[in-house]
């Protein structure tokens, strides 16, 4: 199973976004995406930016993950 979580681009050097989702800090070769800039944001797939998403896009996907992580965070309280 892939999961495709949005991750804003800090900066690029080499044709390497270093892009961030949660504080965490990832790396994507940009070959496949020829327009990405530091601000936007990306889904990476094994390594490579695969798509670029409009920034309304991108925040709502986010809050939909923020939303399960706290669900799950609430069930396993719950479970003990």
């Amino acid at each position: 199973m892939c999961l495709a979580i949005p991750m804003k681009i800090l900066k690029i050097e080499n044709n390497i976004a270093f892009a961030e989702v949660g504080e965490i800090e990832y790396q994507a070769n940009l070959d496949i995406i020829s327009d990405a800039r530091v601000g936007d944001y990306i889904i990476v797939h094994a390594g490579f930016a695969i798509e670029k998403l409009d920034e309304e896009t991108a925040l709502e996907n986010l809050k939909i993950w923020q939303d399960i992580a706290e669900f799950e965070e609430k069930r396993q309280q719950k479970m003990g």
